[in-house]
């Protein structure tokens, strides 16, 4: 909880930071988890249902952890129609999980999306920041073969 006290110092306490403060944790943790929301709203003087009454009133905070990589898969009409229910479900095979969910190792988060907007590239999938375009099933091995190789050289 060491984090947490940095984080709400940084602010002063300040309620009317509790957005920024609830998004450094959230950057920190990458997620909300519940001990950290007790710890804040006992901090900050509210209490946990008024707290979790904000977490919840806006999309971009995580109640459930999410992994190191974030996959996303369009599911769009023009995606769709290119094959992206088969690479999905070939993730989903090869990370052994469903959509919307993270691996127990917290490596991936998999979820899908109804439109990434590059059409065009059909079918996409968005590792982190960078997009696949023209994804099949025989090029998600590689792509997770990559992902795996370069955490493997940043652990040793």
């Amino acid at each position: 909880m060491e984090k947490v006290d940095e984080i709400i110092a940084r602010y002063n306490g300040d309620r009317s930071a509790l957005i920024s403060i609830l998004q450094d944790i959230q950057a920190e943790y990458n997620w909300l988890p519940r001990e950290v929301l007790t710890e804040v709203a006992k901090k900050m003087g509210l209490s946990l249902t008024e707290l979790c009454g904000t977490v919840t009133f806006y999309r971009s905070f995580r109640l459930k952890p999410r992994g190191k990589h974030l996959i996303t898969v369009c599911m769009g009409t023009a995606c769709h129609v290119r094959g992206a229910p088969r690479v999905l479900e070939e993730l989903e095979k090869k990370l052994k999980t469903s959509a919307g969910a993270t691996t127990p190792d917290r490596l991936f988060t998999l979820e899908t999306v109804r439109c990434l907007g590059a059409c065009a590239l059909g079918p996409i999938v968005v590792l982190g920041d960078e997009y696949h375009g023209q994804m099949t099933k025989a090029k998600v091995d590689a792509l997770l073969s990559e992902v795996r190789q370069s955490e493997r050289g940043a652990s040793q």
